[in-house]
């Protein structure tokens, strides 16, 4: 059978022309027309025309490439130097220009905040062209590993033992020094290019020791000082939780952040409130897991009429096993401040505890527990079943019913559907399992770029393609 070979020799018909480099139906084009919709002065680009000395590459046009860049999956600057100089939507999107990795990564370093503003205008567009409600927002997290080690992070006594064992070590060194020059053997340039070292390592790690004790931080990695430790699927790394709140319409990311804790526990106002910045005006509905659930941070939500569907740790707990002497089979009675158990005997108000804020509530008589026939089951407490109440022990029943009712269950259903997609498409298809940068600044702007892109793939799809796409934008 015949077979087709190549012949770099042969004349080409290549357009001569970069507008023809593209089909008008190509992507690159939607992502070009997205960027231009933009409003410079929000974005916060700044464009002078009339600046002296070298000319210097158009913001717009590198910002359009570190966007482009990243819905490949490419996040470094080397391979988008290269993308410029052989992918044809490149070079088209570019206009010919070619600048070198050193350039694309500066820009990206100097321009955080330019580049988490896109974010939000993308956002607003989606809103203009009906691609967003935002009457029902629904927040998540997933943990994405920092550029740093595991094993670079130590507690305070972990750095002290490192800092004296380099002590030691620069004392070895000089007195090497010393053997070295009375002996006139061995290599002084050696010795000192090393004790050059231990002396920057020795300096690193006071600043390390200083920045735990202003900061009261009980553990911190050398080498990225703003990520934290967490479990994984994959074991335990050093990184920071991403979180993303989306629309319930077509699942479109309204706002992006990251933060250094591994928790969730107190973030849910924060993301909800950034979502609500970038609709501008009020959402309707607030939807999360469980690992927001922190009644305190939960009321600054609710305090702004905003329905909240949300499990507590205790029903997420007991959706998979009901206890017959949880909490929730305990009444309450708010005249008497006290509380009845299942077999109807009383708990009474025993104290408030201010380092916990919380009440206690405990058996009036241990002796009823003792004799109970519930004994060893509900309690194995000598002193009687005990019971908390919450400080927002009212807001917490409130939102249990909420999200108990059938349509709490409706909505909150939705959520893994809604919510989950972005974090597949951003870890899978975007490469953004890590983090390229570092620090907290540059990791929330990769972050936004990476649900930027999400946004524009989503936006095309939804669309019908980029032609109609970029028809749709030239009508706002």
């Amino acid at each position: 059978m015949a077979y087709r070979e190549g012949d770099r020799c042969k004349m080409t018909l290549f357009p001569p022309v970069i507008e023809e480099y593209v089909v008008q139906k190509d992507p690159v084009r939607a992502y070009d027309a997205i960027i231009e919709a933009m409003d410079t002065d929000k974005l916060g680009l700044v464009i002078d025309r009339n600046q002296v000395g070298n000319p210097a590459y158009d913001p717009k046009t590198m910002l359009k490439l570190l966007i482009y860049g990243y819905s490949y999956g490419w996040h470094s600057s080397r391979k988008l130097e290269r993308a410029c100089h052989h992918n044809l939507s490149f070079i088209w999107l570019m206009g010919g220009l070619k600048p070198d990795h050193k350039t694309i990564a500066n820009f990206r370093k100097d321009n955080k905040e330019v580049v988490r503003e896109v974010l939000k205008q993308t956002a607003r567009i989606c809103l203009k062209i009906d691609l967003i409600e935002g009457n029902c927002l629904f927040t998540d997290s997933t943990k994405v590993r920092g550029a740093a080690s595991i094993s670079e992070t130590r507690t305070l006594k972990g750095w002290e033992q490192k800092l004296e064992a380099v002590d030691r070590g620069i004392e070895e060194l000089l007195a090497n020094c010393d053997e070295n020059d009375e002996g006139e053997t061995g290599s002084l340039v050696e010795v000192v290019e090393e004790l050059d070292d231990k002396c920057k390592l020795q300096s690193r790690i006071k600043a390390l020791l200083k920045q735990m004790e202003e900061e009261n931080l009980k553990k911190i990695n050398a080498t990225d000082t703003d990520c934290v430790n967490f479990k994984g699927r994959q074991g335990s790394h050093a990184g920071y939780s991403a979180h993303v709140t989306v629309d319930e319409k077509n699942g479109l990311i309204v706002s992006a952040d990251v933060v250094s804790e591994a928790t969730d526990s107190n973030q849910f106002s924060a993301q909800v409130e950034q979502a609500v910045e970038t609709l501008g005006r009020p959402c309707k509905t607030a939807v999360a897991d469980a690992g927001y659930s922190d009644m305190d941070d939960i009321k600054q939500t609710t305090s702004k009429d905003i329905d909240v569907i949300l499990p507590t740790h205790r029903q997420a707990l007991h959706e998979a096993k009901d206890d017959p002497f949880g909490k929730d089979k305990f009444r309450y009675d708010a005249e008497n401040n006290r509380y009845l158990c299942p077999s109807g005997k009383r708990l009474r108000f025993s104290h408030y505890s201010r380092k916990k804020g919380h009440y206690l509530y405990r058996m009036e008589e241990a002796s009823l527990c003792l004799g109970c026939a519930h004994w060893g089951v509900c309690t194995t407490s000598r002193r009687g079943r005990a019971i908390i109440r919450l400080k927002e022990e009212e807001l917490r029943e409130k939102l249990e019913a909420r999200y108990a009712s059938e349509e709490g269950q409706a909505i909150y259903r939705k959520r893994k559907a809604k919510v989950e997609l972005p974090f597949g498409h951003i870890k899978r298809n975007l490469n953004g399992g890590a983090f390229l940068v570092r620090g907290l600044a540059g990791v929330r702007a990769e972050w936004a770029i990476l649900a930027s892109c999400f946004n524009i793939a989503r936006m095309i799809t939804l669309s019908g393609g980029a032609e109609s796409l970029i028809r749709r934008l030239a009508l706002v």
